[in-house]
């Protein structure tokens, strides 16, 4: 019999549109196999099998629709979700009974019809299927509703991956990532952990004052090991909200890392962290890529000079290109205004990338360098300073999140009991 996963999905006539920040969950390694009657939802699916959030699930795409499968499906085990297109009203239903016989148990099913009718739907449901979208569809349906399978309805919205990465080295780009990841976990109040990917000359441990025997590495050089009990031990605690994930630091071995080494990692990360922030070093690699495309949201911090504007502009041309569903990324600009450097201005800079960046952060060397210096964030040193708010405002933006309420203190209370007393 067919399974199904969503028993209290709404009714697809009350659906609202996907909002602008909505968080889509990776979907697991599964096998997808697809039916399509139509090229136009035939190249929708195929569009969404190249998105970030099913690189791990293997798709497979064919014409015929339910009386393919059905064909396909005598002589050879059902994968794990099945896509089917359908043009009729009565032939969903008949298809779907007589489907159930050749499918296998915990198969799960997503018809793509063109029927919006309640009833319909309800019908649907009772024969066990997972989800009913209505056609056309695009890219970003399928993901959806492929990745909606595999996310518990009652669970929080958690595993958000924050990629940050510096245009050019020695932009300020591992700073700017501590000191996001300490607002996005102090003023957010959103558990966070930040994962130092520079194994061999990361400073998360410096700047946020810890030296833990363990680490990043540890887990990348024991993939066997990786799980969420083993990863726990790995991290070091730096506030309530927030953990990390160091790097060594050291250069006793060289980091010679495959395209994949790091998923497991990650993976765990998110089926125990709401966000993770990511400091990529600057280098480019197949695993530093993979980490970037496949993040949630991206931060790229620029100093505002040529080789700045140029690389930004690549990694904005690349990340568009490869993430076509996806928010564009974020950029900020760094270290503007060092005395006697010329400078691009912050208008041209944003007219090249065709994007405003997110803010400007002035350069404060004394700022910098006193938190750098004694392992301290700028918010603990300069809780008031404008570059504060500005990591606010990073965090903000880059979690879709306002920040949280705190109770506002009142001068009638005291008073109130004074006027009591007398």
């Amino acid at each position: 019999m067919i399974s199904y996963a969503r028993q209290d999905a709404e009714e697809p006539s009350a659906a609202p549109p996907q909002a602008a920040d909505d968080h889509i969950a990776p979907a697991p390694r599964v096998s997808v196999q697809a039916f399509c009657e139509t090229m136009e939802t035939a190249t929708a699916v195929q569009a969404a099998g190249e998105d970030r959030r099913l690189s791990k699930a293997h798709l497979k795409i064919q014409m015929g629709g339910m009386a393919a499968a059905i064909e396909a499906y005598r002589s050879a085990p059902t994968p794990n979700v099945i896509i089917l297109e359908t043009e009729g009203r009565g032939d969903i239903l008949a298809g779907l009974d007589h489907l159930a016989t050749v499918c296998d148990a915990g198969t799960r099913v997503i018809v793509i019809g063109r029927v919006n009718d309640v009833t319909l739907y309800r019908e649907l449901v009772k024969r066990g299927v997972s989800d009913y979208v209505i056609a056309p569809v695009n890219a970003l349906d399928i993901v959806r509703s492929v990745c909606g399978l595999f996310s518990a309805p009652e669970a929080k919205a958690v595993g958000r991956i924050i990629a940050v990465v510096g245009a050019k080295g020695g932009v300020g780009a591992s700073t700017i990532a501590h000191n996001v990841a300490w607002a996005i976990a102090r003023d957010l109040a959103l558990d966070s952990v930040v994962a130092d990917l520079d194994l061999a000359f990361g400073t998360a441990g410096l700047d946020y004052n810890q030296d833990p025997p363990q680490g990043i590495a540890d887990a990348v050089f024991s993939p066997d090991r990786i799980d969420t009990a083993f990863v726990d031990r790995l991290l070091s605690k730096c506030t309530d909200h927030l953990s990390l994930l160091a790097a060594p630091a050291t250069l006793d071995r060289v980091y010679d890392f495959g395209t994949e080494a790091f998923d497991s990692i990650l993976d765990t990360l998110r089926a125990t962290m709401p966000c993770i922030v990511l400091d990529i070093p600057h280098q480019w690699s197949g695993w530093t890529k993979r980490a970037l495309i496949g993040a949630d949201d991206i931060l790229i911090v620029a100093t505002p000079d040529l080789a700045n504007l140029r690389n930004t502009k690549n990694l904005f041309d690349l990340l568009k290109t490869t993430r076509p569903n996806d928010r564009p990324p974020l950029y900020c600009l760094n270290q503007v205004g060092i005395p006697k450097r010329p400078e691009i201005n912050a208008s041209e800079f944003a007219k090249a990338i065709e994007s405003q960046p997110v803010v400007t952060i002035p350069f404060d060397p004394q700022m910098f360098g006193s938190a750098a210096n004694n392992g301290q964030m700028i918010a603990e040193i300069a809780a008031n300073h404008r570059t504060t708010e500005m990591f606010l405002q990073i965090a903000q933006r880059l979690t879709g999140r306002g920040e949280a309420k705190k109770p506002r203190k009142s001068f009638l209370p005291p008073f109130i009991e004074k006027l009591r007393a007398k």
